[in-house]
């Protein structure tokens, strides 16, 4: 898949999600299931499947000079970045996910580099295509990466991952408030009229009298 269909698809299937969430607001009785089911439906894992095994056919090549260090932190690198995807799909909660994102975002951005790295080694010169490829690909990956973390936050999606972004964002204010409460009841001195009340011994940490 091209450069542009794989961020074509991975847009509609940002769409398909609004849609059905729409959807189920309109009809409580709908049951709608989210496109993608398993990471391996997901364009940017397939896309990073392909910069993988690109990596692989650079590596396999016969005689291409290239180090032994080299070659293993590339495979590595290049493998990172369809693990971390899959690792992150399979997590629980928006913070992990997005932690793996930015991981395997990094990850491509390792490969990028060391293809600028090597690119303009003369022994290399046959192996320029390849090279090109690679990096084409692990861009791509990082593009669809950065627009999916972007997404993350905004998207409408329900469930342990995602909660709507208004009753996050009252959820978040609302905790921002308990704990400059409590920190406010913690640092109480002796003298002040609170200090020896029930809230404040419990934000001290101390059994109730």
């Amino acid at each position: 898949m091209a450069d542009g269909q794989g961020w074509l698809q991975w847009q509609r299937g940002l769409c398909f999600h609004i849609q059905k969430t729409n959807n189920k607001q309109q009809n409580t009785k709908g049951n709608p299931m989210a496109k993608y089911q398993h990471f391996e439906e997901l364009p940017v894992w397939q896309e990073a499947a392909r910069l993988y095994n690109a990596v692989l056919d650079l590596l396999e090549k016969p005689n291409a000079p290239l180090s032994p260090g080299f070659r293993n932190q590339l495979d590595h690198a290049a493998l990172s970045v369809s693990n971390s995807v899959a690792e992150g799909f399979e997590r629980s909660t928006t913070n992990e996910l997005l932690s793996f994102i930015a991981i395997a975002r990094g990850s491509a951005g390792e490969v990028r580099s060391m293809m600028a790295v090597v690119k303009d080694r003369l022994r290399l010169k046959r192996h320029l295509t390849a090279l090109q490829a690679i990096r084409s690909l692990a861009e791509s990956c990082a593009r669809q990466l950065t627009g999916w973390a972007g997404a993350v936050d905004k998207l409408p999606f329900e469930g342990r991952r995602h909660l709507p972004h208004k009753e996050r964002q009252s959820r978040e204010a609302g905790e921002k408030a308990r704990d400059f409460r409590l920190n406010f009841l913690r640092n109480l001195k002796p003298g002040h009229p609170l200090y020896t009340s029930p809230e404040a011994r419990a934000a001290r940490g101390e059994a109730p009298e």
